[in-house]
């Protein structure tokens, strides 16, 4: 799957030019990202949940979007147990982005499987007609971002969108087997008969 190369500001443009319909599917079990360095050093040491100007800009423009009748949906393929990673990610940005209107679930698999049919690729997906890909170092840093036209490039990442939101979660219903700080809930002990 190859695209044009694209950078940062023509991505925000993607953002700012939908008219609809925004999906993200996320795969990988750590990102990188400067904004997050420091709240994500801060829930390991405390547990704490650091607020955020980042996080606070990207939940009002979900919630002007949403005004503006658009949608943002995202599926995060995460493995168990979870990563500390994806545990922060899950408690610092997914609990409020999803008060904020956006729909996230979560497709969880056991460490060393993989969904069927979904592939480990990073992407948005935008109004079904432009496609986002997200290539990150092996540390989880964003590396490059590439605007994919290919039809049937498009017509793969719309089946792994309907395949990636028919099996997920919604995140709240996801959160309720884990505490606060996303650690697993002990479960009750199975009935014998």
């Amino acid at each position: 799957m190859k695209g044009e190369p694209i950078g940062w500001d023509d991505v925000e443009q993607l953002f700012a030019e939908f008219r609809h319909t925004a999906f993200r599917l996320e795969t990988r079990q750590h990102y990188d990202t400067a904004s997050e360095r420091e709240p994500f050093q801060q829930f390991l040491a405390t547990g704490h949940i650091a607020h955020s100007p980042v996080l606070d800009q990207w939940q009002n423009e979900i919630r002007n979007g949403i005004t503006r009748g658009r949608s943002y949906t995202r599926v995060h393929i995460v493995t168990e147990p979870l990563s500390d990673y994806v545990r922060f990610e899950c408690a610092w940005a997914y609990r409020p982005n999803t008060t904020a209107g956006e729909n996230i679930r979560i497709l969880a698999v056991d460490h060393g499987t993989w969904p069927k049919d979904l592939p480990h690729l990073d992407y948005w997906l935008f109004d079904s007609q432009r496609l986002l890909l997200m290539h990150y170092t092996h540390t989880g840093a964003l590396h490059s971002t590439e605007l994919v036209n290919d039809p049937h490039a498009l017509t793969a990442a719309r089946t792994w969108r309907d395949h990636a939101i028919h099996h997920a979660t919604p995140y709240t219903t996801f959160e309720t087997r884990f505490d606060t700080s996303m650690q697993p809930r002990p479960q009750p002990p199975a009935s014998r008969r």
